[in-house]
């Protein structure tokens, strides 16, 4: 059986090196030499702001639309905004970053700022009072399939198979 466990950004490689997990979709990049990686996707990432705001009438957002909003980076940064988002027009809030997305998002929802993340997120926390739109040219969240290089499970080779799109009629 497959079960599925959901697991913070910051727990994905301890669970995996813990045994708790045999593999994860995980944010990439990871350290190769330790885990196998399959990058299955590029999360396109997303302004979070409250529903009223002026930027919400745009259907796409891009850097320069965001001058002068105090961006709001979350302590679990996927998208390492604090690094991409320097030549950004935006102000850096006063206040310590919030310890996780969501509650990055519940700062925005309480009207004190915008933050990016990738849209998935956007979604798993959404609220009412938040929306969000697409930011062209925004750093990309790339996401894959993680499991360890050493002590996989015995039948992981065939789940990576799956993915891979192999069926049983597949030759390697």
């Amino acid at each position: 059986p497959l079960e599925l466990v959901q697991l913070d950004v910051a727990r994905q490689q301890t669970a995996l090196a813990a045994g708790d997990v045999d593999a994860v979709i995980a944010r990439l990049p990871v350290d190769r030499e330790r885990w196998h990686a399959i990058a299955l996707y590029d999360e396109v990432p997303v302004v979070v702001m409250t529903a009223d705001a002026s930027l919400s009438v745009a259907e796409r957002l891009a850097a320069s639309d965001l001058a002068g909003e105090v961006l709001i980076v979350p302590a679990d940064d996927v998208l390492d905004l604090a690094a991409t988002a320097a030549a950004w027009p935006v102000e850096r809030p006063r206040f310590a970053p919030p310890a996780s997305t969501e509650e990055a998002i519940a700062t925005v929802a309480a009207g004190v700022g915008i933050s990016v993340v990738p849209m998935s997120l956007a979604r798993l926390h959404h609220r009412k009072d938040i929306t969000f739109r697409e930011l062209d040219g925004g750093p990309l969240a790339p996401v894959g399939l993680v499991w360890p290089r050493e002590d996989a499970h015995p039948l992981i080779d065939a789940f990576v198979g799956i993915v891979r799109g192999r069926t049983a009629r597949s030759s390697r």
